[in-house]
């Protein structure tokens, strides 16, 4: 199985950028990731009640309804969806859409989830697999890629000079977010023995550039 990473906030290098305040936030959110995944792995996800993890956090079920508003939120939320958006938008403006696509997604993987512990490569996988196999978080999921979907919408609408609200960006968008979970459901039934960002370019490979609007031409005079 290739190496993976984890989808935890990276504490160290964050911690250096943020105020107390935010470090302690970071601290609070991941000690109720960690223990959501470690009750998860005693006893499984539907046993698994938010009074559970507060009580394991050292915190109140009210702290982790401020942090995640649903028990799905805990493993779903990912708070680098921003980060793509910004590395797309920071492509050059005449490079191909789906190619500042392909570099956004995969720079972000690097820079999001960096190389990890065997234990927390273990936490991701069991990550994606409840995902993908607890009907409760596969529905929330769709709930969260529309909304990280509208993200994309409007980076592309604006490196293709296109309205964020018209039909083919918003199928695009949507498209490659459809055509990315099918790429991890593929990863996880073949029991995560591909390597990810490999099946990411494949997935790519399947998808056209998305035209970009041509800039609208003087109307010539006439006499």
């Amino acid at each position: 199985m290739s190496r993976m990473t984890t989808a935890r906030t990276p504490v160290p290098e964050a911690a250096r950028q943020l105020s107390l305040r935010e470090r302690k936030k970071i601290k609070t959110r991941t000690a109720i990731r960690d223990a959501t995944y470690a009750l998860i792995k005693e006893q499984g996800y539907e046993a698994t009640t938010v009074e559970q993890i507060a009580e394991r956090a050292e915190v109140s079920p009210s702290t982790v309804f401020r942090y995640f508003p649903t028990k799905e939120d805990i493993v779903l939320t990912d708070e680098y969806d921003p980060l793509v958006e910004d590395l797309l938008r920071a492509r050059p403006q005449d490079e191909p859409v789906l190619e500042s696509l392909r570099w956004s997604i995969r720079q972000g993987m690097t820079m999001a989830l960096a190389d990890t512990a065997d234990f927390e490569q273990d936490e991701v996988i069991l990550r994606i697999r409840l995902m993908v196999e607890v009907p409760a978080l596969r529905a929330r999921m769709m709930e969260s890629m529309s909304l990280t979907g509208r993200l994309v919408c409007r980076a592309l609408a604006e490196r293709s000079g296109r309205d964020e609200g018209e039909l083919e960006v918003r199928v695009y968008a949507m498209g490659l977010m459809g055509a990315l979970l099918e790429a991890m459901i593929y990863w996880v039934e073949r029991d995560f023995r591909d390597d990810l960002p490999e099946l990411v370019d494949r997935t790519l490979d399947t998808l056209k550039d998305l035209p970009k609007r041509a800039p609208a031409s003087e109307t010539p005079v006439t006499s």
